[in-house]
């Protein structure tokens, strides 16, 4: 059966996510403590723990396929911090997430890409992410905003691929049938084997990949249908 539209991940796959190093999460460290401090006297070591705890959470609730949203996350942090200030989760979410979005860079030929493929059939993104108004920022200055219908992000249905809920929204967006979407992420669990279970094709992108081979002989689940290692490659499978 052809392919008649494509489903994208935002993150290392449609736009790339900062360099690896580290200096993101460390200067979005800093910011945050400065905003807390104003506030109680803290040692940059004890909010580094802090974070080490509220993070602990929060990745097991995502290993349940719940998404919690940076405002909660935040506002967990200050309650452990015993930390008693109106709107201080929501700064800290503006600092944080004005970091990660300095961060993004949009390979230079993604936007010529998706005009491409747009033209031969739909185009939508299915992403995790903790913050909508950040995603949908990026997808505008990446000049994608135009292609991508529907846009389904996590924290808008609460819930993390790989649950098949987060699939579910973008084939009735779209309006097609499972076996006729392909779905197109970087992570083998939440990308392919989530989309696999709810019966879409799945190319897994290698672009961000650190060795490629290693990941996918550790990985149990699915095979992806096609292995890419940029965009161009998914022009001659729409429509084929």
């Amino acid at each position: 059966m052809p392919i008649r539209a494509i489903s994208f991940d935002l993150f290392d796959t449609l736009v790339d996510l900062g360099t690896g190093d580290g200096r993101a999460m460390q200067e979005s460290l800093r910011a945050m403590h400065g905003a807390v401090c104003e506030h109680i006297d803290l040692e940059l070591e004890r909010f580094r723990d802090a974070m080490v705890v509220a993070d602990r959470r929060t990745r097991a609730r995502f290993d349940e396929g719940a998404e919690i949203a940076s405002e909660v996350r935040f506002g967990d942090l200050l309650a452990h911090l015993g930390v008693e200030a109106p709107g201080l989760a929501d700064r800290l979410t503006g600092l944080h997430m004005g970091i990660l979005a300095r961060q993004v860079r949009i390979p230079e030929h993604h936007a010529e890409v998706l005009d491409a493929l747009s033209a031969r059939g739909r185009l939508a993104l299915c992403s995790n992410f903790t913050h909508g108004p950040t995603a949908r920022r990026v997808i505008a200055d990446a000049a994608l905003e135009a292609h991508l219908d529907p846009v389904v992000i996590s924290v808008e249905l609460g819930l993390r691929k790989p649950r098949r809920e987060l699939f579910d929204a973008v084939l009735a967006g779209l309006g097609t049938r499972a076996s006729e979407t392909l779905h197109v992420g970087d992570n083998l669990r939440a990308d392919v084997a989530g989309a696999a279970a709810v019966g879409l094709r799945t190319a897994w992108i290698t672009r961000r990949v650190q060795d490629p081979e290693r990941v996918l002989g550790e990985y149990e689940g699915p095979r992806p249908d096609f292995v890419v290692a940029d965009l161009r490659e998914l022009l001659p499978l729409l429509g084929a």
